[in-house]
């Protein structure tokens, strides 16, 4: 048990639409949120779970989610910062001294054990690892105007997830210069070790099934993979 887990829970979930944030918004009588910390919680190496929201949903989180649904690791519930990568500092400067620190969208309900395990391997190897999957699509580069400038090799692109794994050590440094830099594009961790240059990622892989919950379209496809989750994961 030498790895703590970071939850990040502080989005506004502006592309929702919806007047409840999305990571409190149900699926199949339980929130978003509630999953992801729920598969944590039962990993035999998560010591503490690290929850990060907004300061004014910091008593909400703890009795409407950590004590509601019993979830036992949740050490400690901080406040986040005005953008995710101020979120994520706040979260790792709450970690008490474990090897390697798991950070996660509270927004991506299904998380899978086999990933967590694969990732657990990972990270012993790697020090530094992410979920992700190959690209199913073409994708397109375009300009300002919409007109497509170029079409990168499919073979080479990953879909970056959640959980992304580090050495603790690694990716608070990372995160702490990043911020004095004031560097811009941070838009996952992965890319705050690309930007202090401190060696390599690795992808790890992920699953096609770690839906990040951020447009109404994703919940009716929610509710389908929560009844096949709850059957072929041990449930939740």
């Amino acid at each position: 048990m030498n790895c703590s887990a970071i939850v990040l829970a502080a989005g506004s979930g502006k592309r929702m639409g919806t007047a409840i944030k999305k990571q409190y918004l149900e699926i199949k009588g339980m929130p978003v949120l509630a999953y992801s910390l729920r598969r944590f919680d039962r990993q035999p190496f998560i010591r503490e779970i690290i929850l990060v929201t907004s300061p004014e949903e910091i008593d909400y989180c703890r009795t409407e989610i950590v004590e509601k649904f019993g979830i036992h690791k949740v050490k400690n519930i901080v406040a986040g910062g005005k953008e995710r990568c101020n979120s994520v500092y706040e979260g790792l400067k709450a970690c008490s001294e474990t090897e390697y620190v798991f950070i996660h969208d509270g927004a991506r309900p299904f998380l899978s054990d086999e990933v967590l395990d694969r990732l657990y391997k990972d990270v012993q190897l790697y020090k530094a690892c992410i979920a992700a999957v190959p690209a199913k699509d073409t994708i397109k580069v375009a300009d300002e105007s919409r007109n497509i400038i170029d079409t990168p090799d499919r073979s080479r692109l990953w879909q970056a997830q959640t959980p992304q794994a580090f050495s603790l050590s690694l990716i608070r440094e990372c995160y702490r210069r990043a911020l004095e830099e004031e560097a811009a594009g941070l838009t996952d961790d992965a890319s705050c070790v690309e930007y202090c240059k401190k060696g390599s990622v690795h992808l790890t892989e992920g699953s096609y099934d770690n839906l990040k919950i951020t447009t109404p379209e994703d919940l009716p496809v929610a509710e389908i993979l929560c009844d096949a989750y709850r059957y072929s994961n041990g449930g939740w």
